[in-house]
């Protein structure tokens, strides 16, 4: 068509048709060089597993409405146990005081990678995968640096090894999940009812390692009916784990399984549990499988004739996929990658939803080194779409970092 142009216009006009050939390219440039959203990674604390700071973080981070960051570490402290952490944005940059050190005995060892409970009135609670029995959960009163013992686990058919954390509902109850023990050995999941300055503890689902699931690493998710939602990382009809509900009729619980995986296009291993969107519909993580072999981040949505199992996205990567529980804020997912990224040290990443579709972003690949490396615990995101979390390992004294990932 140019040429057509030039050849048919007299040599007055060569500088009309060069201006706007300029002017075509210009703006073809224009639009492949659009701004982006560039994303800003910081390294907000550097673990040293000294004094009483932590090491290795397993668990990620909690966010309150201050902005503060609350979480655990799965070594270090005094005793060398764990501990129990808060970060606080001071400026532009963040104070870090340690609440708690696990001593290793009835209080527990070792808080695993659930992310902590939030209490309105200042207290925090969480688990450990050792110490007491077998595992304890706990309770951290904020101001004090106080902890009081919540359960021991592992003296009977009340589960052993609860390493996913707690959540509460509104009316302060606690409900979790352990990986080991109950009736048959392959996990349970349990109510804590406080009543006075002490808990009552039930079990109120022991999976039987058939069917039904076993091991279920993460705690549950609570509906606005009570209805409590979490998955198995084993077992079901195909060995590779289901996505379960159990809802509360009288004085018993029924379970009911929701998906069986697959291991195929589906994903298998869903180590993180589920969370639950504002219509219903669940999403969750798979650690492996997908059509690349990396995992999965699947939608479940309720319809009259069960529920609708999707593959949100499938990641590419044999191995260190998503590794727990995903965060919904304005529509939008997030979540990390235990490894895999560019540099197979783990990732963050956000799905969108746009036009009728997920769209997927890579927010951060994970370097090692100073850079952070492994991450298992799950994120937390403001409002503003600010993303903090853990990393295992790296940073520093290769003790794990908290960071920040600014849009």
């Amino acid at each position: 068509m140019l040429q057509r142009e030039v050849g048919c216009h007299a040599l007055a006009g060569r500088a009309t048709v060069v201006r706007f050939f300029l002017t075509v390219v210009f703006l073809f440039l224009a639009a492949m060089f659009q701004p982006v959203q560039a994303q800003t990674f910081k390294v907000i604390h550097n673990f040293t597993n000294k004094a009483s700071d932590g090491g290795s973080p397993f668990g990620g981070p909690a966010l309150d409405q201050k902005g503060n960051l609350y979480g655990t570490t799965y070594t270090g402290g005094t005793q060398g146990s764990g501990s129990v952490y808060r970060l606080s944005p001071s400026g532009s940059s963040w104070t870090y005081s340690s609440l708690y050190s696990f001593k290793a005995g009835i209080d527990g060892v070792g808080p695993g990678f659930g992310s902590l409970a939030t209490a309105s009135n200042g207290t925090l609670f969480g688990t450990t995968e050792g110490g007491g029995y077998f595992g304890t959960d706990f309770e951290i009163f904020i101001d004090s640096g106080r902890e009081v013992q919540v359960h021991q686990f592992g003296r009977g058919v009340d589960g052993a090894q609860p390493i996913g954390g707690v959540i509460l509902d509104s009316a302060g109850n606690l409900y979790g999940a352990t990986s080991l023990g109950g009736l048959y050995g392959n996990g349970t999941v349990f109510q804590q009812i406080r009543n006075g300055s002490k808990w009552a503890e039930y079990t109120i689902y022991s999976f039987t390692g058939g069917d039904d699931g076993t091991n279920p690493p993460a705690t549950v998710t609570r509906g606005p009916d009570g209805t409590l939602y979490g998955t198995t990382s084993m077992g079901g009809a195909n060995g590779v784990g289901v996505v379960y509900e159990l809802s509360h009729a009288s004085s018993a619980w029924k379970q009911t399984v929701l998906y069986t995986f697959q291991g195929k296009s589906d994903g298998q291993n869903p180590v993180g549990g589920v969370i639950l969107g504002p219509a219903g519909n669940l999403y969750g993580t798979t650690f492996d499988g997908g059509d690349n072999g990396g995992g999965t981040v699947y939608e479940l949505s309720p319809s009259d004739n069960g529920w609708k199992f999707k593959t949100i996205y499938s990641f590419t990567g044999g191995y260190g996929g998503p590794y727990n529980k995903l965060a919904l804020v304005n529509g939008t997912l997030y979540g990390a990658t235990e490894g895999e990224g560019a540099h197979g040290f783990g990732s963050v990443f956000k799905l969108a939803w746009e036009n009728g579709k997920w769209i997927f972003s890579d927010l951060h690949d994970f370097t090692g080194g100073n850079g952070g490396a492994v991450l298992y615990g799950s994120v937390a995101v403001d409002n503003q779409g600010n993303v903090f979390g853990t990393t295992n390992e790296g940073g520093k004294w290769n003790q794990g970092i908290i960071f920040e990932i600014t849009p």
